[in-house]
């Protein structure tokens, strides 16, 4: 037997329930809005949809990803950075 031994889930993310906290929130924003709009059903199919959909998009890579992705294909005011230059600008100088 090993006296040294080294956690294999060291490296793990943090779960809420089955799902790390990007997944939660992206689950959890259709299923809210499906109960304010009394629509609960419809909240929840939007929400496992989304769910899925972005467990396809991230497919193993990490949540930084995701909003790299974000960041070049949305419109350069979606997420209000000051410091960042638009992503439409692809040639800063010259």
């Amino acid at each position: 037997m090993d006296p040294y031994s080294i956690p294999k889930h060291l490296d793990d993310p943090e779960l809420i329930g089955f799902w790390t906290l990007d997944e939660f929130l992206v689950m959890i924003i259709p299923f809210a809005w499906g109960i304010m709009a009394q629509h609960i059903v419809i909240g929840l199919i939007l929400s496992i949809g989304a769910w899925f959909g972005y467990r396809k998009l991230r497919a193993g890579r990490s949540m930084y990803w995701v909003l790299h992705f974000a960041y070049w294909h949305l419109p350069g005011g979606f997420f209000g950075l000051k410091v960042a230059p638009p992503s439409h600008l692809r040639v800063m100088a010259g």
